[in-house]
């Protein structure tokens, strides 16, 4: 267990906020693998500021998911401010987390994201800001930085410390690496030593002994997981169960399908047939990475148009010779 502030986390598994990816439905059906935190997509501050209905769509929540954490983005100490408490009135948040980590353009072209990271007075002003105005616990993910020393990691986690930020997470990348080359857990190890506050770890965790080696080379107080839960959402589950039980079982066949039926069922009742269909198309392929015959059932997922034929093409991958 952790606390954040006043939360006390049941668990040390973050799951990453991933655009496009981390929704309702996904949140769900890693939560029920077992993760102890989910995070949303990316809001952003200004849609929020604006009433953009696809930004306030991103922070549908159910109770199931809890506790949840919400991720604002934006460069504008009042408009951040603003964000943070419509977000603490709606009730659906456990956890306020700013993003200063997100290296794509048309986001760091707005001062967001990892650009915040060159200007510390500005990161400064938003988290004052934020933190004057929510009781909700606040974190923070960042990078590096914009180059390879970590130095504006560790300045601006002092800074984010000195402000009243409750925890921070760390993917030691720099803005110009993206998801390239590999992550520097030297920087999680340096910061756990510097800061009184929680430091979760983040990059190149892709199995449970990645995960083992991460806690035991950075002393982080929990760890986070992107891009590597899309194809194994029992992850951070069986992460859980490596740090509890210094043993985990991998998921049998029949599980990961049964997940699979699970996900369509939760896209179909949040975004409706349709939509949900061409969606799954990609979603579904990320679960048999691995499995023998995969290639043919990723073609055949590509054709899908409604979740009935989704289930069919399931049923005809996981039992082909009962003819």
């Amino acid at each position: 267990m952790i606390k954040i502030k006043d939360l006390e986390i049941h668990g040390k598994t973050f799951l990453a906020p991933l655009a496009g990816i981390t929704n309702l439905p996904f949140r769900q059906l890693v939560k029920e693998c077992g993760c102890a935190v989910v995070c949303s997509e990316m809001v952003s501050a200004k849609g929020i500021f604006y009433n953009s209905k696809n930004t306030l769509t991103l922070m549908t929540s159910q109770a199931a998911e809890r506790p949840l954490s919400v991720q604002l983005f934006g460069s504008e100490p009042e408009s951040m401010a603003q964000a943070a408490t419509f977000v603490e009135e709606m009730g659906v948040a456990d956890i306020i987390d700013i993003n200063f980590g997100c290296s794509v353009k048309k986001v760091v072209k707005q001062g967001a994201g990892v650009a915040l990271m060159k200007e510390p007075k500005t990161s400064e002003a938003v988290l004052r800001a934020v933190r004057k105005a929510t009781t909700l616990p606040l974190t923070i993910k960042i990078r590096s930085g914009w180059d390879g020393s970590g130095l504006q990691a560790f300045a601006l986690a002092d800074i984010a410390q000195d402000a009243g930020v409750d925890a921070i997470v760390l993917h030691p990348r720099t803005a110009a690496q993206g998801f390239k080359g590999l992550a520097n857990w030297d920087h999680i190890q340096q910061l756990k030593e510097t800061l009184t506050i929680p430091v979760i770890g983040n990059g190149d965790i892709n199995s449970v002994e990645d995960a083992a080696r991460m806690f035991a080379q950075t002393g982080c107080d929990a760890i986070m997981v992107g891009r590597a839960a899309m194809s194994n959402p029992y992850l951070l589950s069986q992460i859980e169960e490596y740090v509890n039980k210094g043993t985990y079982k991998e998921p049998k066949p029949d599980e990961i399908f049964r997940k699979m039926e699970r996900l369509i069922d939760l896209y179909v009742a949040y975004f409706g047939e349709a939509h949900a269909a061409r969606m799954l198309r990609g979603r579904l392929a990320w679960f048999v990475k691995g499995l023998p015959g995969c290639s043919s059932f990723r073609r055949d997922l590509a054709q899908i148009e409604t979740s009935g034929q989704a289930m069919d093409l399931i049923k005809a991958y996981e039992t082909p010779n009962e003819d």
